[in-house]
């Protein structure tokens, strides 16, 4: 980018990127005439930031805010209009006369009014009424003894929970349709109301059992740094080493091994336990540990395995998805769309809607994987088609997908794309989750739930002292409230944002 320095130099950057966001909504007309009418604006808001983060804004931004105009880096919502007002103003600084900026198609826009309006629409849609202005809701996860304990359920929707989350890679239908009913009891004997929000399972990848050991220890492979660990293509019980023999384990998801090669990644149990593959044939692969905690690794059954170098290419919808979703259409608010990856995974979702006829059920695209967060524009606008919708950012599966170190960056970046589509977005995992568990929070995640509050709904998890934890986000909720309203941002050129127009 060409240094910056005067006036005029301003307004000819501007200008041309201003042009630049108008040719670029005409090339994509296609795409905005098949979002739904709602988000018609929220769309091409979209486009027009994408285009605007290409761009390392960084020096137009101290030079705007040198000649008290106000910057690009909290235009998210009102791309165009902030950018056009920038422009605006520079030309009355330059002596452009009041009709020639007529005669150019600039005047004054009122976009930031109109685009927390917008949002503030969406997030009523999808999660109803807002109890107080600009308040963030909060969800809680159900867990199983949700459905034979109804005191626990009228406590939280007594204490201000607005949306439950039954999770559909657990329990039956039988158990989730008995938490529903003291979900629905439990509004009818506290006089409101609480929005039910399912999970679709999705593919996820998880290890297989495992042989019950003769001695009485901790069921699961003890695993240290260095150790050699089959992973079997069949479905076999796994077992620690023994003198000639690795430890093996097996998988939930075989079709793994069409995709895997040896030099990619692999982790355990929510990056606990981490490898590197090295070597893959028919029956096994050969994974070599690298990391393990410092007590020692111990790998169970049914815990999460992340490859964040292989391309897997499985379908998201998959077939016990397909059995699940008739049931959560009759009965939730909302549907989790578990590892979503790709477009044509949304318009499989959207498909099975229609089939069903419950376009209206709210889809809450969950950004779990390395691919999914690359593609999130695409997500997001293919996803526009349906009139409610929502984003969570799912911090444990990215995390260990794309790095602890980039964990932080990462969701604020979704969170600025899902502003400027006026989306409401979830933000997930562990809040709260020492306070949760222990009863003791820590400072930490005290500043990470301040930061949870910045989003239209934050997600707690189960645990014994979750009613501590729920007051204590509301509390969070209303002290932050008075100090911001989402964020600013320096505006270096984001890659998601390059991206997509390179391949779009």
């Amino acid at each position: 980018m060409k240094k910056v320095s005067s006036i005029q130099q301003l307004i000819t950057f501007l200008t041309e990127l201003r042009e630049t966001m108008l040719q670029k909504e005409k090339d994509h007309q296609e795409i905005l005439d098949q979002v739904h009418s709602s988000y018609r604006e929220s769309a091409r808001n979209l486009l027009h930031y994408l285009t605007l983060r290409t761009m390392d804004l960084r020096p137009i931004q101290e030079k705007l805010s040198t000649l008290g105009i106000s910057s690009l880096g909290h235009s998210e919502r009102y791309a165009f209009a902030n950018l056009s007002n920038s422009l605006y103003h520079l030309h009355l600084l330059a002596g452009t006369p009041k009709k020639e900026l007529e005669e150019m198609g600039l005047s004054f826009y009122s976009g930031f009014p109109r685009s927390r309006r917008r949002l503030k629409k969406h997030t009523n849609q999808l999660f109803g009424p807002e109890k107080w202005k600009d308040h963030t809701r909060i969800m809680v996860t159900l867990p199983s003894e949700a459905s034979t304990n109804y005191e626990l359920v009228e406590a939280l929707i007594a204490q201000g929970v607005e949306i439950v989350r039954i999770n559909c890679s657990h329990d039956d239908q039988e158990t989730w349709a008995k938490m529903i009913w003291n979900i629905h009891k439990a509004e009818r004997t506290l006089a409101a109301s609480c929005l039910i929000y399912m999970d679709l399972p999705g593919p996820k990848l998880r290890t297989g059992p495992i042989k019950k050991g003769k001695k009485k220890k901790r069921k699961g492979i003890e695993l240290t740094q260095g150790d050699v660990l089959y992973l079997m293509r069949e479905a076999v019980k796994g077992r620690p080493a023994k003198k000639d023999k690795p430890a093996c384990i097996s998988t939930t998801l075989p079709e793994i091994f069409d995709h895997l090669k040896a030099g990619e990644a692999i982790w355990f149990d929510d990056g606990k336990i981490g490898g590197i593959v090295e070597a893959v044939d028919a029956e096994k692969a050969l994974i070599r540990i690298h990391h393990v905690p410092l007590q020692g690794g111990l790998l169970r059954a049914s815990k999460g395995i992340n490859l964040p170098d292989t391309a897997l290419n499985l379908p998201s919808l998959t077939q016990k998805d397909r059995e699940t979703l008739p049931f959560i259409a009759r009965h939730a608010h909302m549907v989790g769309y578990s590892f979503v990856q790709s477009v044509e995974d949304v318009k499989a979702l959207q498909e099975s809607l229609r089939e069903l006829n419950k376009t209206d059920l709210g889809i809450i695209l969950k950004i779990e994987t390395k691919k999914s967060f690359r593609h999130l524009p695409s997500l997001l606008l293919q996803a526009m088609q349906n009139p409610k919708v929502g984003v969570m950012i799912a911090r444990g599966d990215l995390a260990v997908e794309l790095g602890w170190e980039r964990i932080a960056e990462v969701q604020e970046q979704i969170a600025w794309l899902c502003e400027a589509a006026h989306i409401p977005y979830i933000w997930a995992t562990q809040i709260l989750e020492n306070l949760v568990k222990t009863g003791q929070a820590t400072r930490a995640e005290i500043t990470d739930a301040a930061m949870a509050v910045r989003a239209e709904c934050a997600m707690l998890n189960k645990g014994p002292y979750i009613l501590e934890a729920v007051k204590t986000l509301q509390d969070l909720d209303q002290r932050m409230d008075a100090h911001h309203f989402k964020k600013m941002a320096s505006l270096r050129p984001l890659q998601v944002a390059v991206r997509f127009w390179v391949e779009n």
